[in-house]
């Protein structure tokens, strides 16, 4: 392995229906799978925590793209992850679609500074070829 720069860690018990926390105690949350596509107000999922720190993620990495491209902009990301059954095996797998709005450039300006986010955040990284990530752009 490289050498690391940042490590955490986030302890989970009970699986889906169970308990989330971060080392830190930032993430403390009771966990619950979905019931016909709702879920409690209380609770979060897998998937939805993989959306925030997606999107988190590749927000950081738009507004370095744009940093080093001498861009002002203003971002917002919405990291949406869906549950899809896996015809493959029965089982499930996840898939992605990032909302990407960007004020302050161009349609085209827009969709270039996002797919060189794409290229270099560590989680487009990290999911290349395994999952599909669809990039919705809106520049204005």
């Amino acid at each position: 392995m490289a050498e690391k720069v940042f490590s955490t860690t986030a302890t989970v018990k009970g699986g889906r229906e169970g308990h989330v926390k971060s080392d830190n105690g930032v993430i403390d949350v009771d966990l619950s799978m979905p019931k016909g596509g709702d879920l409690p107000n209380n609770a979060s999922n897998p998937e939805q925590l993989f959306a925030a720190g997606y999107a988190a993620c590749y927000d950081g990495a738009l507004n370095l793209m744009a940093s080093k491209d001498k861009k002002e902009i203003d971002s917002e990301i919405t990291g949406e992850v869906s549950l899809i059954k896996d015809p493959s095996d029965g089982g499930f797998k996840i898939g992605v679609t990032l909302h990407v709005n960007i004020s302050g450039v161009s349609q085209s300006e827009a969709e270039e500074l996002a797919h060189k986010a794409h290229e270099f955040c560590p989680y487009s990284k990290a999911t290349r070829g395994n999952i599909d990530v669809d990039l919705v752009i809106k520049g204005n």
